[in-house]
Order: structure tokens, then C-alpha cells, then sequence
């Protein structure tokens, strides 16, 4: 698990360099306690921190006297997740909840799923009237072998996209970017056309952060062409690195940091300080997901009341419009049975995410608190206050929800006052027309579940390589055959076979 941040901090330790410590913020147990009134059970739970502060506990505390359930909640920065995520497993010290990194996660657990380390959940969920909702469909993308180990959260198809300094492409006369060559230009205007006019060489083009899937990456990769994950050549299944498209996506990127058009040491940036370089006014576009512009609007006008941001999906590249889709989930929250370690603690836990699925606990996650973070307008939730108070209040709650609109029937839809933020969400919903699937997710492959995790450094491990100028092409191709030498012909065989199995109707994919 934790494939390109184990990799990134084995690579910090040998060359040197400082390693951030994960931080946390909770009470110091689990168990049972009384506060002068009726027995609290505690719950603990790791969430991903995607914020520079933990959060003001007065959402927790409400969630606390709604469910007469004391939390712990582990507020672990978004940058050393998954190295917390592993000092937990080796120390025997998981949460009763645990919240994965993202989706791509899932996949790197399945062996301990296997292996008796997470309770099955899937034939208790019908016990209980919210979690009873989740979609089947979507449960089976968690399951290994047929049998479900998590909750989902739900997400779009694909939130990615373009946010761009608009107030600085409108004073060089640059329009919206259709297509990679204008992605380019607008990237090396900014560095070097003095776009915040103060007469200074101070600014980049791209802020990206150390991240091959959520960073910039991932989704140029799908302007270039690339498959998402797997793609079908000569009649198999193959990896994308083994795609023309994807070294072209390389040759990008290190055009980009020849150039200095990117922050120079993006391979070791973490998801916090690559949205600063925007904010402060250092960089002038983002690649991710679209509907961060709300957050990282509010926070660019604190220093410049002036800016403005704006939003852009379509990016036409020699295959047209393609943007990578994700399951529809952004990820999962597995139950530890070393910290559960009997039924009636897993009920106690899963009973908690139940309530947690009620309209009124549900909108307190989603929106805070009703006068103070939002007002309701037409039936729907309007931020009426300071965003950024929302932002550092209510947003890293948003991490603890599962499920979502399609199945909290009381969950508010948004009413956006920022015209930007609505036109992020009819972008993302626009990229469903021309979202590219994995056809690999519901495929097992027991050598990839086995080695995969490790095989797969080899090519991340070369693609920072080639883009840092340290390999070129004949090196990455050498990669490649090295991890198909060491495990990934076995990987793409046995891939091929259960694509052939499903589509033969022969065996149903977990």
C-alpha cells in the first residue's frame, strides 16, 4: 500500500533530507467512559487531512451529543498518510474505523482483506436502515472474492480539470486552453510574461505536487491519449506505461521542468503546499480536481482581493477529448478486527457510520452548521458566511461521510453564490460524456495482488527518473522490461485471462 509515498520516503531518507512527521489531534483511548451522564463509547478513526490545520472541534462535538458516541478522530496530513497508515499495521495500533488514502488504495489491501486483518461487513449492512441503502454495485468494487469489506463514499465519475488565474490570462490576452498546445503557452506565459504585473520574474506556470494519479499527471496523461490504468492493444490488455502516449506524457513533463514552467521540486511537494504556490500568487495554474477553486479562491483573495479564478475541462489532445474515470467512489473505510474485536464493538462502529447517514448528520458533515457555515436557500445549502472559515471548519469533516446524494435522500444539494464553483460542477458532470473507464477494476490477478504493489514502484520510480532528466527513454523501456521480467508478464496473462473468463460469461468478477 502507499505505493509512490513509501517509494518517495525511502528516496527522502537515503538522499538526506527531512521527512515531515504525520500529526494527529484525538483523545488518548479507546473504550468506555462516563462524563458525569450515560456511558460514551469511544470510536477511533484515521481521516485524511487535505487541509494546513485541524479542524475546530465544535463539528465533532455536535456528532459526539447526536450520537452519545465519544470520537477520536486521527487528522493525518494528506502527505504521510499512508506512512501513519503502515507504522499502525506493523504496531498493532489501526483505529476501529479506518478511511483508505483514496481509491486506488483498495486495491493494495486486498491481501490483508484476505487475510482475516478487516471484518466482512457485506451480510450485516441489511441490519441497518442507512447503510442498507448503499448501491450493491458500488459494494462489490470493494469486495475481494465476492465478500464486501467496506463502505464507500461516493464521488462523480472524474472531478478533474483546469484551474487557471483568469485575471492573469486576461491581461496577457490569453483565452481559455482548448487543447495541450494552449495548455503550454498559457504555462510558459505565466512564468515568463509577467502575468501579476509587478515587474518581477517570480511566478510558474504549473504548481504540481509528488503524485503520478492526483496530481497533474494522471489526467494530462488522458490529453496525450493514455489509457486509464489498462488499455487494449493488438487484442490484450495491457499497462499504460506500455503505451506511446504514455512516454509522450513523460516528455511533457520534463519539457515542462527543463523549462522551470513547474515548481522544481513538485516530485517531493505534498497536496497542501502545491495549493499555496497557487494562493500566494506564485503559480497561476492547478491540475486536479476542479471543485478545490471554491477553496483555493477564497484563499488566493486573502492576499489579493483582485484575482480571480476560472475553471476548464476540455482539453482536446490527438484523441480528442478524454478525461480518466474513477468507480465512482473516493474511497472506502475498512473495519480492523485487532481493534474490533468482537461483533458487538464492529455493531457499535457501524451502527455509528448508520447515523452518520441521516439527513441531519449527513448535512452537519457536508455543510457545518446551519447560521454559522450555510443558510438554506430554495431547499438548498448556500455558504452565507466567510468560505474560508468553512473551509478550515467543515471541510476535513467531509472525509468521514459515506455515501452520499444518491443515497441520503436528505442530503442538501449546494446553491452556489460563486459563479466559478458552478460551472466546476456542470464541468464535472460534463465529463462523463467523454470519461475513459479502467477495464481492469473488477479483474482479479492474484500476481498482482501479490507483487504489484512492489512492481509498480519500478515504473513510478522511472517515470520521476525520465521527467527529472536522470533516465531517458531506452532506461524507462528498460523498466519496463524489468518489471515485466520480474512479475508483470505473469500479471498481464493472468489480467487477460479473467477479462476472458468475464466477457465469456465463465466467472464473475469480485
Amino acid at each position: 500500500m502507499g505505493k509512490f509515498a513509501r517509494w518517495i520516503g525511502c528516496l527522502l531518507l537515503l538522499a538526506g533530507l527531512p521527512v515531515l512527521a504525520a500529526g494527529c489531534a484525538g483523545k488518548p483511548a479507546a473504550g468506555r467512559m462516563a462524563d458525569g451522564g450515560p456511558d460514551r463509547t469511544r470510536i477511533t478513526i484515521f481521516a485524511n487531512l487535505h487541509t494546513e490545520e485541524v479542524p475546530d472541534p465544535r463539528i465533532e462535538e455536535r456528532v459526539e451529543e447526536l450520537t452519545n458516541v465519544d470520537l477520536e478522530i486521527h487528522w493525518i496530513p494528506d502527505g504521510s498518510y499512508d506512512e501513519k497508515v503502515n507504522a499502525a499495521i506493523v504496531t498493532g495500533s489501526l483505529p476501529h474505523a479506518l478511511f483508505l488514502k483514496n481509491a486506488a488504495s483498495l486495491q493494495d489491501f486486498r491481501d490483508e482483506m484476505r487475510s482475516g486483518m478487516f471484518w466482512e461487513i457485506g451480510s450485516r449492512l441489511h441490519r441497518y436502515p442507512n447503510l442498507s441503502r448503499l448501491k450493491p454495485d458500488m459494494l462489490r468494487h470493494l469486495s475481494v472474492d465476492g465478500r464486501i469489506y467496506g463502505l464507500y463514499q461516493e464521488r462523480p465519475l472524474s472531478r478533474q480539470g483546469v484551474i487557471y488565474r483568469k485575471d492573469w490570462a486576461d491581461r496577457l490576452g490569453l483565452k481559455a486552453p482548448e487543447s495541450i498546445g494552449d495548455l503550454y503557452e498559457m504555462l510558459w506565459r505565466f512564468t515568463h510574461d509577467d502575468p501579476d504585473g509587478n515587474g518581477l520574474d517570480d511566478t510558474i506556470g504549473l504548481a504540481d505536487r509528488g503524485d503520478l494519479v492526483y496530481g497533474a499527471f494522471k489526467t494530462v496523461g488522458s490529453y496525450h491519449g493514455v489509457p486509464n490504468g489498462w488499455g487494449e492493444k493488438d487484442g490484450m490488455l495491457l499497462p499504460e506505461f506500455m503505451f506511446e502516449e504514455y512516454i509522450d506524457t513523460m516528455r511533457f513533463f520534463r519539457k515542462l521542468h527543463e523549462e522551470g514552467l513547474i515548481n522544481r521540486n513538485f516530485p517531493v511537494t505534498g497536496k497542501v503546499d502545491q495549493q499555496a504556490l497557487l494562493t500566494r500568487g506564485t503559480a497561476g495554474v492547478y491540475i486536479g480536481a476542479m471543485g478545490d477553486v471554491i477553496t483555493l479562491q477564497a484563499k488566493l483573495r486573502e492576499t489579493d482581493p483582485d484575482a480571480e479564478l476560472d475553471v476548464v475541462n476540455r482539453i482536446a489532445g490527438p484523441h480528442g477529448y478524454r478525461i480518466w474515470a474513477g468507480e465512482g467512489y473516493g474511497t472506502a473505510v475498512l473495519f480492523p478486527r485487532a481493534s474490533n474485536r468482537t461483533e458487538a464493538e464492529l455493531d457499535a462502529v457501524l451502527s455509528l457510520f448508520d447515523r452518520l447517514m441521516s439527513a441531519e448528520l449527513a448535512n452537519l458533515l457536508y455543510w457545518g452548521i446551519e447560521g454559522r457555515h450555510y443558510e438554506v436557500r430554495n431547499g438548498k445549502a448556500y455558504i452565507s458566511g466567510d468560505v474560508g472559515l468553512t473551509t478550515k471548519e467543515v471541510k476535513p469533516y467531509n472525509a468521514l461521510l459515506v455515501g452520499g446524494r444518491d443515497t441520503i435522500p436528505g442530503l442538501l444539494k449546494p446553491e452556489f453564490g460563486l459563479a466559478v464553483r458552478a460551472k466546476a460542477e456542470r464541468l464535472i458532470e460534463d465529463n462523463a460524456a467523454f470519461a475513459v473507464h479502467d477495464p481492469t477494476t473488477a479483474l482479479d490477478s492474484p500476481t498482482r495482488n501479490e507483487r504489484g504493489e512492489w512492481l509498480r514502484r519500478i515504473i513510478d520510480d522511472a517515470t520521476w527518473q525520465f521527467i527529472l532528466g536522470m533516465i531517458d527513454e531506452e532506461g524507462f523501456r528498460r523498466a519496463v522490461d524489468r518489471w515485466r521480467e520480474e512479475g508483470g508478464d505473469r500479471i498481464i496473462r493472468e489480467i487477460n485471462e479473467a477479462h476472458r473468463r468475464s466477457s465469456d460469461g465463465h466467472g464473475t468478477p469480485p
